[in-house]
């Protein structure tokens, strides 16, 4: 495949269905109307709830959501613009008042679950008998199960106002500092997205230059991001205490609606198999590589023997879609959607923002994709994965902006199915051996750093939240936390040094969503326990039942919505079966390596 990755000729997205720019007169009309909601709500219905009928609750409710859908929009397109443009002053101004105006004019709202929560239950089911109420209890469900967490409406005034001044604060400082930093290789200036990608580049000496010169700015600014991580553990002690959260952990749990024990037995599972999967597939790749030990900046190495493809954007997208299609055609024609409009921004730029992302700013309306996308075979998994996410969002449009929630745990799971059909589409193309090893390879090699790398994470995060609670950390013990946690995560296949032990400081997850990083291992073994379902052919109609699934994993239950299936992650051997489909790709590395090279 020729390389032709005009940049010029790469969509971007056009963010002008939300405002046509940052001086859009519409976005001070909104403001204004957002205002007008809030202090309406606040005076219609403060003190009063209790004594509403339930069509009077449910006005309550539909003016709740008109202002979802509007700071929806509002904080969303702050945030698309400035993901483009991080090295531009205005946008990141523009992000920031907007951010801070609606934290400013929300506050009228407070007193809305406050007192949801202090009604009888008895209330809420007379509530729930009308038809029209009984479509927000997904919502109504959402807010009272924080009730014992729940602190005064002073305190949650408090705190709402803080924390564009505190937490929020910190991760602006980190993400802004983050979006400037400048790397250097053979004379060669790259921003973050670029030289990850060199991290790919089949030549040693590159992959290694690359990677020094990560850990040498990650030093370089390891005091400042030291320090940023420092307030933000603490600041999220601070409120979890007062809340009364059991762990460090407790509140992403609950956010996630999966019980402290759930978690702790993933992790624990998924660390008992670090052997048998990360160990012994590192101890293949070493040796493909031609080495008793590998690298830290090898791990994700293509193999000296396989073909360097290069993808054009068309060819990626016909890649993707093709996948989409032999598995369901509804699937593919919600995915063309995202070609037929401009709903992804697709090629690396000056400023913008590393990594990929799929966000719907409002619930009922399409979402976007960020990609940065130079034509690697990585690139195409990567947009496979995004717009896994992008049809997930369409496939709940009908939820309601109330109702809909993004649980991180089932959010991953179209992502990381959409990409196991493009894998396994381009695996059933291939016919030479060496190139099936080649690409199984490298999918094992993503899964371990979904599901095994993201525990390792999961386990950093932990060690740094629980330490944190005695003073704070020097970089050089989160320089060492990290290490450890590598280590034992890699094995003994890995070399894991003083060369990388500034990293942590590149995972943006630990600043702005502490504890998300579980959820790809959650997925993933999700995944991987659907993916075999499938495969299996043990359930009639898997296509349309797994897009109903799809549709629900927002606003339904995890056993509930994965009883079709035959799948319970409450269940002790749940993970085990997800990891088994990695540790099955690497009996047939270990076969083909026999096979080809004795």
């Amino acid at each position: 495949m020729k390389k032709n990755l005009n940049k010029e000729n790469l969509p971007a997205w056009d963010l002008s269905d939300l405002y046509k720019g940052i001086d859009d007169p519409q976005i001070k009309k909104d403001l204004a109307s957002y205002k007008k909601n809030a202090l309406l709500l606040n005076k219609k219905y403060q003190g009063k709830l209790n004594l509403l009928c339930a069509e009077e609750f449910l006005r309550a409710l539909k003016l709740l959501e008109k202002n979802a859908v509007l700071g929806g929009r509002l904080g969303g397109f702050a945030y698309l613009n400035m993901s483009t443009q991080m090295k531009n002053p205005e946008a990141m101004i523009f992000y920031q008042n907007i951010s801070e105006t609606l934290t400013e004019l929300a506050k009228p709202t407070i007193f809305f679950s406050l007192e949801l929560n202090q009604l009888s239950d008895a209330k809420i089911k007379e509530w729930l008998k009308d038809k029209n109420v009984a479509f927000y209890k997904p919502f109504i469900q959402r807010v009272r199960k924080y009730k014992k967490y729940e602190l005064s409406e002073p305190l949650e005034e408090l705190l709402l106002e803080k924390s564009v001044t505190s937490t929020d604060a910190w991760v602006r400082l980190y993400e802004e500092t983050s979006s400037r930093l400048v790397y250097t290789v053979d004379g060669k200036t790259y921003n973050d997205a670029e030289i990850s990608k060199l991290l790919l580049d089949k030549d040693i000496q590159t992959r290694h230059k690359a990677g020094a010169e990560l850990n040498r700015v990650a030093k370089e600014n390891a005091p400042l991001f030291a320090l940023v991580y420092n307030m933000i553990i603490k600041d999220k002690a601070i409120e979890d205490n007062k809340r009364g959260f059991k762990g460090p952990v407790s509140a992403r749990n609950m956010a996630e609606d999966v019980k402290d024990e759930v978690v702790e037995t993933l992790a624990q599972t998924v660390k008992d198999n670090y052997k048998n999967i990360a160990h012994r597939f590192y101890q293949l790749k070493a040796k493909w590589l031609g080495v008793k030990k590998i690298s830290y900046w090898d791990r994700n190495a293509p193999l000296p023997f396989s073909y360097d493809a290069h993808y054009t954007w068309d060819e990626a997208v016909q890649t993707v879609l093709k996948g989409y299609q032999k598995f369901s055609p509804d699937l593919r024609k919600i995915a063309d959607d995202f070609f037929d409009h401009n709903w992804i921004d697709v090629p690396p730029r000056d400023g913008k923002r590393s990594g990929a992302y799929c966000s719907g700013p409002i619930a009922s309306a399409h979402p976007y994709l960020f990609l940065n996308f130079v034509g690697k075979q990585n690139d195409v998994l990567t947009l496979a994965h995004e717009l896994g996410h992008g049809c997930h969002h369409q496939l709940r449009l009908k939820n309601g902006d109330l109702n809909e929630h993004s649980r991180m745990t089932t959010e991953e799971v179209a992502s990381v199915f959409g990409e196991m059909l493009v894998f396994q589409g381009l695996l059933d193309d291939l016919k030479d051996d060496k190139a099936k090893l080649c690409l199984i390879a490298s999918k094992v090699g993503d899964m371990i750093n979904t599901a095994i790398r993201q525990i390792a994470f999961h386990f950093f995060e932990l060690r740094a939240h629980n330490e944190r609670k005695s003073g704070e950390l020097s970089e050089q013990r989160l320089c060492q936390i990290w290490l450890e946690e590598m280590k034992d995560s890699l094995g003994p296949a890995v070399e894991v040094g003083d060369d990388c032990k500034y990293i942590w400081s590149q995972v943006g997850h630990f600043f702005f969503l502490p504890f998300y990083v579980y959820a790809y291992s959650f997925a993933d073994c999700l995944v991987n326990s659907l993916y075999q379902v499938y495969q299996k052919g043990t359930v009639d109609n898997f296509a349309d039942k797994y897009l109903h699934l799809l549709s629900q994993t927002a606003i339904g239950d995890y056993e509930k919505i994965l009883k079709p299936f035959g799948l319970n992650p409450n269940k002790p051997d749940f993970w085990q079966h997800g990891l088994n489909l990695i540790s099955s790709y690497i009996d047939e590395l270990e076969r083909l390596d026999k096979k080809i090279f004795g």
